[in-house]
């Protein structure tokens, strides 16, 4: 038996070696050459394309169509896959890689009519842009078939990869738009939700403007107070505590100041972009050596997006450049009458076994048609405009001062952002970048369609609000809101962060008066509690209040007077009250979350306001709002109960195993990890112990926080720092697959210029 054991057992390890030896075997093939010639005949000249020990590409090309196609060449290499979820993110076609499943979130994205939109654009660009996206496109194509190989994704999917089009690319900035701004319309259709059923007066309480103000002028939005709607519901009602889901609070921190500040003379930028953190990054590193028409080089470095042939945030020794998404009020609902038309467009949805859906979407002068409340309701969003994407943001490429910056920002076909931009000369700016529509009267409600000021709509606003050379040589942003308060009512909010992160941010600089990068650095990675010290209080109060428990809240309390005031790894007092001021969140709002729910909606688009009317709930007490509760003390206390049971239930009994590096550790995964958890060894990243969180300037969740970290002053990027949240390839067994991950989650400082170059193509015109 013994014998007949050990065969078996031998026969399936060989088994599993085999079938591992197979598999390796497989993905060997599809790895890209590192090193080479070619020629392609979408050259004009002779290019290289150059990777350092970091794996960022490094090309030089004659002109800025052969580095396009060069460039192209790289991310097809090593981001395909990626590039091609993108695309089909935008325009509604992921069920013709992942089936059925698929079919639902199509038909929301089909809403947009993504890819129609982005074929109308690309044939009104001019005829050097649209040359520039089909030799980028040639490039993209050359380089995913240069293994010979499909991509591991394709194989494990059973699918085939499909030719990158030169229109794809303006669907990857479409994808953008879906990330960064459906926040906006989602916000204010709670909004109306709400207005329906509890009236303006609820409104006006969840977003009245909280004490958390950094404009970059320090003008304030008015913090009187707001009278408290009254909210009646059953008892047994209010006791059914309704969870609201968090959801991801894409933004960015960004800051400069003048030369006057630095060492070098030369003004210095930080950005760090927060986005959704996978494997690969979103990010690519690269550097794009070319030459102008007039001979001129030009050397720009920075992240590009696979998928569109430029650099995002960089520098090109002259000036550089970051972004924060800027949350202006970009989109809104309008109420159809019973005199505006509608047309039916049908969208097909293909599956992969050849199967199509037909999917009606019905259309109004004012765009896509959704009905909610019982009333017609059409999108006016600026995505849906002809101005939208364009490629004008390769223009920084050759701009040579902060000024010239400024004018290219006002016609650039982005999500608008909040743009950052310092030059060697010592200046520095702010001003909104991106598209931005040119009606005058943003509302937070719906629109009645005689209202709707649809020729405005058509126009990129031209005159923008900025900000150069501040006399205290200091700027700022962080997704809150950075103009005056006049241009606030002009350009409305978009669902602004509550602006607790720019105040630290701008109580930090102003603090000091010399700047380097490793003072930069050390910013973007402060992780001080400074927002939830009065939740600390709270609790603290709460516990120590609790007549006759004081023996059950004994080693709580004992966490909450070490806790170190700080999201850092070690905590679990920070993990108590990050948690306790949720809970309080849950069960004080949880009446109108669930009418919402009731309406297949949710508070979660709403949470970052949340802060002022919460306050005043508790310094106030009104017994309307207890959710069946005895008292404030008793339902504070229910709060912590909760959230006990909470943090018990997920990451056991023993309080010590709450610390905040293990209830947040960083997990940064493949897609395919997060369907099939076997792959996680070998696709994802490796875990990391929480040392971040919201509402400070180090952001960071369990998959969520700066995408990359940047810091340059012009003419002395020796210096100048990119650190990426993930490896260049997306090939497991590229020797670039991790590499620069570490770096990121251990806070180092990585160049931004690259390395020694460890391997080339060479590529040949025909």
């Amino acid at each position: 038996m013994l014998k007949w054991f050990r065969v078996g057992a031998s026969v399936l390890v060989i088994g599993i070696l085999t079938l591992t030896a197979a598999i390796y075997g497989v993905l060997s093939l599809s790895l890209p050459a590192l090193d080479g010639h070619t020629q392609s005949s979408n050259l004009q000249a002779n290019s290289k394309l150059s990777r350092d020990a970091l794996g960022q590409a490094v090309i030089h090309a004659q002109n800025r169509q052969d580095a396009a196609y060069t460039m192209g060449y790289a991310h097809g290499q090593d981001r395909f896959f990626q590039m091609d979820l993108l695309r089909r993110n935008a325009a509604g076609e992921l069920s013709e890689l992942f089936g059925e499943g698929a079919v639902s979130l199509d038909k929301s994205l089909r809403f947009h009519q993504f890819r129609k939109r982005s074929e109308e654009i690309f044939a009104t660009l001019s005829a050097a842009e649209q040359t520039l996206l089909h030799v980028y496109a040639q490039g993209v194509n050359d380089g995913r078939l240069q293994s010979g190989m499909s991509n591991f994704e394709y194989l494990l999917l059973g699918a085939q990869a499909q030719d990158w089009r030169p229109a794809d690319s303006l669907l990857v900035i479409f994808s953008m738009y879906l990330d960064l701004q459906t926040a906006t319309f989602r916000r204010d259709k709670t909004l109306i939700h709400i207005a329906e059923q509890f009236g303006q007066p609820m409104v006006d309480f969840i977003l009245q403007p909280s004490k958390f103000q950094a404009a970059l002028d320090d003008s304030q939005l008015s913090t009187a107070t707001v009278p408290i709607p009254a909210l009646t519901q059953p008892v047994e009602v209010a006791r059914n505590v309704t969870k609201i889901e968090e959801t991801p609070l894409y933004g960015s921190n960004n800051w400069a100041v003048t030369g006057s500040l630095t060492e070098t003379g030369a003004a210095m930028v930080s950005d760090d972009m927060h986005l959704g953190l996978n494997v690969p990054s979103i990010w690519y590193r690269a550097q794009i050596n070319y030459h102008t028409d007039s001979a001129q080089p030009v050397t720009v470095t920075g992240v590009s997006l696979p998928g569109v042939p430029a650099i995002v945030v960089g520098s090109n020794e002259h000036i550089a450049w970051g972004f924060t998404n800027g949350y202006l009020d970009t989109a809104d609902w309008i109420v159809l009458s019973e005199q505006d038309e509608e047309q039916t467009v049908l969208e097909e949805i293909k599956l992969p076994n050849g199967e199509v859906r037909t999917y009606a979407l019905s259309m109004s002068q004012f765009g896509p048609v959704k009905q909610f409340n019982g009333k017609r309701y059409a999108l006016q969003w600026v995505a849906h405009q002809p101005y939208a994407v364009n490629l004008n943001l390769l223009q920084l490429e050759q701009v040579v001062s902060v000024e010239q910056a400024l004018k290219v920002a006002s016609d650039v076909g982005i999500p608008v952002q909040n743009l950052m931009v310092v030059d060697k000369q010592g200046n520095a700016a702010w001003q909104p970048i991106g598209a931005l529509p040119s009606r005058v009267f943003p509302s937070d409600l719906a629109v009645s369609s005689v209202r709707a000021e649809s020729l405005l709509w058509k126009t990129n606003e031209a005159v923008r609000p900025h900000v150069i050379n501040p006399d205290n040589g200091k700027l700022w942003t962080a997704n809150s809101r950075v103009m005056s308060a006049i241009d606030h009512r002009r350009f409305g909010d978009g669902g602004y962060a509550l602006g607790a992160r720019a105040v630290q941010i701008r109580d930090r600089l102003l603090a000091a008066e010399r700047f380097t990068e490793t003072d930069f650095n050390t910013l973007q990675l402060d992780n001080e509690a400074r927002f939830l010290m009065p939740w600390h209080d709270l609790l603290v109060d709460t516990l120590t209040s609790a007549s006759g428990k004081e023996q059950n809240y004994k080693q709580a309390l004992a966490y909450l007077a070490n806790w170190q005031a700080c999201a850092c790894t070690d905590s679990v007092g920070y993990t108590l009250v990050k948690f306790f001021r949720k809970s309080v969140i849950d069960i004080v709002f949880s009446p109108v979350e669930q009418y919402l729910q009731g309406q297949d909606e949710t508070l979660a688009h709403l949470a970052r306001y949340f802060e002022p009317a919460l306050w005043q709930l508790i310094q106030t007490q009104p017994k309307t709002w207890l959710a069946g509760h005895q008292d404030w003390q008793h339902l504070l206390e229910a709060a912590y109960l909760r959230t006990h049971a909470r943090l018990q239930t997920k990451f056991g009994a023993g309080m010590a195993n709450w610390t905040w590096g293990e209830v947040n550790t960083l997990t940064v995964q493949h897609p395919f990890s997060q369907q099939m958890p076997f792959l996680s060894r070998f696709l994802d990243m490796p875990a990391v112990p929480g040392f971040g969180d919201s509402y400070m300037p180090a952001v960071q969740g369990k998959s969520f926080g700066a995408s990359q970290r940047f810091i340059a002053q012009p003419g002395h990027l020796e210096n100048a720092v990119m650190t990426v949240a993930g490896g260049q390839s997306g090939h497991p067994l590229s020797p670039y697959y991790r590499k620069g991950f570490s770096a990121y989650a251990e806070g180092q400082l990585t160049p931004l210029l690259p390395g020694s170059i460890q391997h080339t193509i060479e590529f040949s015109a025909q």
